[in-house]
């Protein structure tokens, strides 16, 4: 069975997240801001790891 639509969407969120991160992390001017956009990056791949470990709990709960 599929994951639960609601993980998915925050899965596919998280994804979105860290690839804009990751271009504000490069597109950066400041060092400073390159290291905050890094650290959101980080923390959405981060989170994206847990929904689809959360989605595989969910296949093998079915």
């Amino acid at each position: 069975m599929d994951p639960d639509p609601k993980t998915e969407e925050l899965r596919v969120e998280q994804i979105v997240r860290e690839r804009e991160e990751r271009t504000a992390e490069h597109q950066a001017l400041q060092p400073e801001e390159a290291e905050q956009h890094g650290r959101r990056a980080e923390r959405a791949a981060y989170l994206k790891q847990k929904l689809e470990e959360r989605a595989e709990s969910e296949d093998a709960a079915d």
